[in-house]
């Protein structure tokens, strides 16, 4: 890695630190080699075939040899210094050059581009490179000078996997040029054809690729600055296993002395008070704050399917509690909303940036289901959409970009560190700027209950009032969690000077600073620091500072993690599965940007001074992931949809236990494996949001093992409500009603002929959820009934059921602007149907009025 390159953070190796000690200047770079190991190829067929002479058709044919199959000779030891050195000074060359005539020259004098023009496919390739403009010309130059003339060979030397046999290789080559052959023995394609169409596709795509590596790492070098990165990344790991942990961190963090603390910030779940002001510091900066989704990832370990196309999808589009992810964190997002709403009484919408890739055609999904959802009420002026570049991924021993088929190498979304610079190269601070918004809060599609109670808000809160520039909202770490850690980082600058922070070290870099991966005990190292969790606030002024910087700042937390197996299929529709990885950015250690620096050491105390913070809650509520597809045999929840369902239930019962509600506590997830859960609890976070908002909407009564709870209404009331089975209650105006704005867009305006429901002295008894039926999905919510009661609300109907006992199975559909009583009489039931007066149709006939008291929020039933 460059000496400006920004690293993750050191750790901590002591019972609560890790101390590096400095004295020496930096040694000189050992060079590295490796061994790769590659098959000679037995056939060599072209994947087009010209007839433009017949030499040229000779050369096209190559014959199958009856030879004994042997491996090739190794090739040398691929020298890093060497090749770092090589693309250093092409990159510097370049990097003064003033016109595209003069980069083209500069790569033509490289001695890769001289090699491969002089060996026996450059006449061939000429003819694809003579149909290029000069702009496309410079792409291709630059992966050939970047060591990388394998994506473009059109004869590629078939590199096989264990599966297939040398002599199967040739077989499968054999067939494919038999394939083309027409009855009479001539090549059935286009003669005068220099690329097939597929590959054609390829190279548009490829062309596309490269110029976007190219424009987002103009601040390293482009493309010959990604490849640097990538070898001093690889070289780096494989210095470090002859050298010490110290001198790594000496030369990466430039520093003569480095210490790492466990980070202290505000427990929300034990300073209860302050932790009310905060959250109350959210709600009112709300017309201040952005959002940020970073949606890029591919969320492979998921395995997301379209089981009607078996195409793959990315993990926003993931079905959960019947709605998709990203409906999810819209819905939070509007309840935080309609909360201002409700205490202030005026119209608050938040704009909202995604960053999406192309992978699984992530963009497109997106896009499509904002636009059949009609951007959620909110208006298409409120949101940006913003795609990140795929980048090449690359083998763990050489750094060479693994390739599909020619002109398609194997690319992966470059991590969502990648947001803050691709922010400021589209435009989106500008947006938020113009948008009059100061902060953002910033979450992960797969963590489905960031924005549970207060955490979000507080996080929020405190940041706006005291002008912090980055927030981490953290919990206690998981044994079972593929995650960070949060540290303070206290350390001696070259310049004397001392510099303090909170920053992050993800776990794929433990074992730099001799951290162990794995579970952990109690007591201790990883269990005394807190978890990462990617819940952040960030100033938006600050973060573009870093986005906008020309050079590797702009790249926070550059990691090339190789742990993990390249896996891909190549053109035979052979499945590979290769030790590899490609360079990503980690959007947290932007924080690595605001350390504080002083004249002196600080012992004590600093943390109340820094530009950045924490924040701290259970675990239950600040991170539960739907990360990774259960396997039918794992015994483990982590990071499943199952077991982020269950802390959602977990989470609803800690609500209704405190309101006088009996239900049964959910135990261990390993109780749940093959049962499924106690029963199934679903409120909508409009409620209240906040818990104390919504605990006091509830009163009294019971909820039974093996019922079901689902309440779709924000002005909602349950006094002694005794519940043995389903009872589903859904408005179609949860939080308002739609209006046409100026522009014709659908605006959801808040609290506007909201539905309603007063549940009063009720026994619901039914047969409920068939629990037997193993077609079940209950994180889904997707169950078979037997019985159930439902309450379905029109536009502004309301219901109201006091004093009554509902039996069976029942659907009561109230039509908008009617209001549907039921109570008991003499014979049954009394069910009577009013239209709604109408002086009321706006606000309803009742209402919940929301007060400010001190640092809390009291309710107060208001009825017309």
């Amino acid at each position: 890695m460059s000496s400006t390159t920004p690293i993750l953070h050191q750790n901590n190796h002591h019972q609560h630190r890790l101390l590096f000690s400095f004295t020496s200047k930096t040694t000189p770079f050992h060079s590295l080699h490796s061994l790769h190991f590659k098959r000679k190829p037995l056939l060599s067929f072209s994947s087009s075939y010209s007839a433009s002479s017949s030499s040229q058709q000779h050369q096209s044919i190559t014959r199958v040899s009856t030879a004994p199959v042997e491996y090739a000779p190794p090739p040398p030891d691929f020298n890093f210094h060497q090749e770092i050195s090589r693309l250093k000074k092409l990159r510097s060359r370049l990097a003064v050059s003033q016109s595209l005539s003069h980069k083209l020259s500069v790569l033509d004098s490289d001695s890769r581009l001289k090699n491969f023009f002089n060996d026996k496919h450059s006449n061939y390739f000429a003819r694809v490179l003579a149909s290029l403009n000069l702009d496309q010309l410079f792409l291709i130059k630059c992966v050939i000078a970047a060591g990388q003339e394998h994506v473009l060979n059109l004869e590629p030397e078939y590199v096989e996997s264990e599966a297939r046999s040398d002599i199967k290789s040739a077989l499968y080559a054999l067939v494919e040029f038999i394939d083309r052959l027409d009855v009479n023995g001539r090549n059935s394609e286009a003669k005068d054809a220099v690329l097939e169409i597929e590959q054609v596709k390829d190279l548009n795509k490829l062309l596309k690729t490269l110029a976007e590596i190219e424009q987002f790492y103009d601040c390293v070098g482009g493309i010959i600055g990604y490849q640097v990165e990538v070898l001093e990344l690889l070289a780096q790991s494989k210095f470090e296993r002859k050298t010490t942990k110290s001198q790594h961190v000496h030369e990466s963090m430039e520093c003569q002395f480095l210490e790492i603390h466990v980070p202290s910030g505000l427990d929300l779940s034990q300073n209860t008070e302050y932790a009310a002001q905060a959250a109350l510091w959210g709600i009112e900066g709300l017309p201040e704050l952005g959002e940020i989704y970073p949606l890029g990832g591919s969320a492979d370990r998921l395995g997301l399917v379209d089981h009607e196309t078996g195409e793959c999808l990315p993990a926003a589009m993931l079905p959960y509690c019947g709605r998709t992810l990203l409906e999810g964190l819209i819905r939070d997002l509007q309840a935080r909303e309609f909360l201002y709403f409700k205490l202030y009484g005026k119209q608050c919408i938040t704009p909202v940036a995604i960053m999406t890739s192309s992978a699984k055609n992530n963009h497109e999904r997106i896009t499509s289901l904002c636009e059949r959802l009609r951007w959620f009420g909110r208006g298409q002026s409120s949101f940006q959409l913003f795609e990140q570049p795929l980048v090449p991924a690359v083998d763990a021993e050489d750094g060479q970009w693994l390739v599909m088929r020619p002109f398609a190498p194997v690319c992966k979304p470059g991590g969502h560190g990648a947001i803050w610079k691709l922010a400021h190269d589209k435009g989106i601070f500008k947006w938020f700027h113009d948008n009059g918004r100061k902060g953002a809060t910033v979450r992960q599609v797969s963590n489905v209950v960031a924005a549970t109670d207060l955490t979000l808000l507080a996080l929020a809160g405190i940041g706006l009032h005291h002008g912090k520039k980055l927030g981490f909202a953290s919990c206690k770490r998981s044994s079972g969690a593929t995650e960070g850690i949060n540290v303070l980082i206290e350390k001696k600058n070259l310049d004397g000077k001392w510099a303090y922070g909170l920053s992050c070290i993800e776990y794929t870099e433990f074992d730099k600073f001799g951290i162990t991966r794995g579970p952990f005990s109690s007591n201790g190292l990883q269990a005394d620091f807190p978890a990462n969790t990617n819940i952040l606030y960030v100033d938006l002024a600050s973060a573009e500072l870093v986005g906008s910087s020309e050079n590797e700042r702009s790249l926070p937390g550059m990691v090339l993690n190789t742990k993990k197996p390249i896996v891909y299929m190549d053109n035979f529709g052979d499945t590979h599965s290769v030790p590899g990885g490609r360079l990503e950015c980690t959007m947290q250690n932007i924080a690595d940007n605001f350390l504080n620096t002083y004249s002196s050491r600080c012992y004590k105390g600093v943390e109340d001074d820094l530009d950045t913070f924490m924040v701290y809650n259970e675990r239950r509520r600040v991170t539960s992931s739907a990360k990774k597809k259960r396997k039918h045999a794992d015994m483990s929840l982590h990071q499943t949809p199952e077991g982020s369902f269950l802390d959602i239930l977990r989470n609803a019962y800690d609500i209704l236990s405190q309101c006088d509600i009996k239900l049964p506590e959910i135990e261990g997830n390993d109780k749940y494996i093959d049962d499924g859960p106690p029963y199934l609890i679903l409120l909508h976070p409009a409620l209240g949001l906040l818990w104390e908002v919504t605990r006091q909407k509830f009163k009294g009564g019971s909820v039974s093992k093996g019922s079901e709870l689902q309440i779709e209404v924000a002005e909602f009331l349950w006094r002694n409500v005794q519940l043995d089975g389903s009872l589903i209650i859904v408005a179609e105006n949860v939080m308002g009603s739609t209006r046409i704005a100026d522009n014709g867009e659908s605006i959801l305006q808040y609290g506007h002929r909201c539905g309603r429901c007063k549940l009063n002295n009720v026994k619901v008894l039914n047969k409920g959820i068939d629990w037997d039926c193993g077609d079940n999905t209950y994180w889904k919510h997707d169950v078979q009934w037997f019985e159930a009661l439902k309450v379905i609300l029109h536009g502004n109907a309301e219901f109201e059921a006091s004093d009554v006992t509902l039996q069976g199975n029942h659907v009561f559909e109230v039509p908008d602007g009617h209001k549907l009583k039921i109570t008991s009489g003499n014979s049954g039931l009394v069910v009577q149907l009013d239209p709604i007066e109408q002086n009321m149709m706006d606000t309803g006939s009742w209402h919940w009025n929301y007060k400010i008291n001190g640092s809390h929020i009291v309710l107060e039933l208001v009825e017309l």
